[in-house]
């Protein structure tokens, strides 16, 4: 059996290592351009030569959660795309969001600015009943954190492209149910797949159906948000604010409009990252189910993009 590997800057060591230590005849290789064909590869946002030069490869492991990088990329009909299910990363994602959120809420930040000014003010507490969040994308990560914002009171609705049921999560679906989701919420959070349907879904049409002083929290991807749009929308006061943690660029380049907002919090896209050990665990469990014939969760439906 050969295994490929490309993960530009990655840690290739510790998956050769990891790999051969469960298969110690394999052999576990970088891909390079003329790399003799693998049976099986992991990859992260490989060139189209990765696929070109390998026809009869049977699976590639995505190493990471979103798989939009090999979505525009020609793959061979046979070959299964499998992404990571969690890998460490949905506890990640709740604390991120539900710090988000709560900080909003509880208006930390107006305390922030009354503390580094010397004054003592105490706001009137706001009530969840008036911050309803819904979720857009409930996939495994969206799931636990709709799940999560629901253990902290708020009221939740989700959003799917097909139809989901979540446990105290009024859930909506479809194109025909977005307006009516969006127009329950206040609070909304971006967990989609990045796929030419969604792609640019964060616009003016869309944010503007929010309740009144409404928040946004992109955690997915930069390419679902119309940025001149938000900006616009927090210009008329329609939004209170966002925290963005993914960006068209990255790097968010110096001179985006993005850092002179005060109402923006920025991160470097590490609201959840990829957990080494956690990932090789699952590969390898993957992995083998696929050498003794079995299924395995996490396939890429290649006409759907997720």
């Amino acid at each position: 059996m050969r295994i490929a590997l490309y993960q530009p800057d990655g840690p290739l060591e510790f998956w050769i290592n990891g790999l051969q230590a469960v298969w110690p005849q394999a052999e576990v290789a970088l891909w390079q351009p003329g790399s003799p064909p693998a049976d099986y590869a992991l990859a992260w946002a490989p060139p189209q030569a990765f696929f070109d030069e390998q026809p009869g490869l049977k699976a590639v492991f995505n190493l990471g959660a979103g798989v939009d990088a090999l979505m525009r990329l020609h793959i061979p009909p046979q070959t299964l795309v499998v992404r990571l299910d969690d890998a460490g990363m949905a506890a990640q994602m709740v604390e991120f969001v539900c710090h988000a959120l709560l900080r909003h809420f509880r208006d930390m930040d107006g305390y922030q600015t009354d503390a580094r000014a010397g004054r003592w003010v105490r706001r009137e507490p706001a009530l969840r009943s008036d911050f309803p969040v819904g979720v857009m994308g409930l996939g495994v990560l969206g799931t636990k954190v709709a799940q999560a914002v629901r253990g902290f009171g708020f009221p939740v609705q989700g959003w799917s492209r097909q139809p989901k049921a979540v446990d105290g999560v009024q859930c909506f679906a479809g194109s025909a149910q977005l307006d009516a989701f969006l127009a329950a919420s206040r609070v909304l959070v971006c967990l989609l797949p990045l796929t030419q349907d969604t792609e640019n879904i964060l616009n003016r049409h869309t944010l503007s159906q929010l309740k009144p002083g409404g928040y946004l929290v992109n955690v997915a991807r930069g390419a679902h948000l119309v940025d001149a749009d938000l900006l616009a929308l927090l210009d008329s006061g329609h939004l209170a604010g966002a925290t963005l943690d993914v960006f068209r660029t990255e790097p968010l380049p110096p001179q985006h409009p993005f850092w002179g907002r005060p109402q923006i919090h920025i991160t470097p896209h590490i609201s959840a990252r990829t957990l080494l050990p956690d990932s090789l665990a699952q590969i390898i469990a993957k992995l083998q189910a696929l050498l003794q014939g079995q299924p395995v969760a996490g396939v890429v439906q290649l006409e759907r993009g997720y």
